[in-house]
């Protein structure tokens, strides 16, 4: 069985509403781009203050990193890789493994600003990034898994892999990891496991945490 990641409340959006009007947003749109669409803490910061959560919104820096990071991993290459983004807003995608993410990150912000204007990312026929049309709760339940685990410096600290996986490609590990820069998971999302570990004495990026915990998984089953 995959180890299957959800890349939780990742900072991905278009340009909320409510903030269109702000002069640094009107400056930084642009008709016919889809990267100028989407919310970008690093461009549109002084127009953020007024959001809900804004501290774990307009980052799609962060899973442009953790996406780089997850599909290029021997954990990916092998076939033993689920991979899933969820948003801010509550929409869930489903990451074909074969994608090739774009490096660039400009470009890569126009594919995410299409996937959400659009629900999928095609290619030649083959369907690349999918909405599932289902909320966390829904997800989990379609997924035949043993052990849901969630991440978090808050959690109880492991020490080595044998602590997090068992030596087993049989069992089905789903994994929740925090993908916004800062703040704790939602009730929601705390609500889907029992099991909340820390895998640092230290607050780790995003991207740290995803190639530990891949790393864990492949050493635990011989994954090279």
């Amino acid at each position: 069985m995959p180890l299957t990641i959800i890349l939780a409340e990742c900072g991905l959006e278009l340009i909320p509403e409510e903030i269109k009007s702000n002069s640094a947003i009107k400056k930084s749109i642009k008709e016919n781009s889809y990267s100028s669409k989407l919310l970008d803490n690093a461009l549109h910061h002084s127009a953020m203050g007024k959001l809900k959560d804004a501290m774990k919104r307009g980052r799609p820096d962060i899973a442009h990193i953790c996406l780089l990071n997850a599909l290029g991993s021997p954990l990916n290459k092998s076939g033993h890789l689920v991979l899933y983004l969820h948003t801010v807003n509550n929409k869930i995608y489903e990451i074909n493994a074969d994608i090739k993410i774009a490096r660039n990150y400009n470009r890569f912000k126009g594919l995410m600003a299409k996937l959400l204007i659009e629900d999928e990312i095609r290619a030649e026929n083959v369907v690349l990034i999918s909405r599932i049309n289902k909320d966390l709760n829904g997800l989990l339940t379609s997924i035949s898994n043993d052990e849901t685990i969630l991440f978090s410096r808050k959690g109880e600290l492991v020490k080595n892999h044998f602590e997090l996986f068992e030596k087993s490609l049989r069992k089905n590990y789903v994994v929740f990891l925090g993908c916004f820069q800062k703040g704790s998971f939602s009730k929601e999302i705390l609500s889907l496991s029992n099991k909340t570990v820390s895998i640092s004495n230290y607050a780790l990026d995003a991207w740290v945490a995803l190639n530990k915990i891949i790393s864990y998984y492949e050493i635990t089953n011989d994954i090279f």
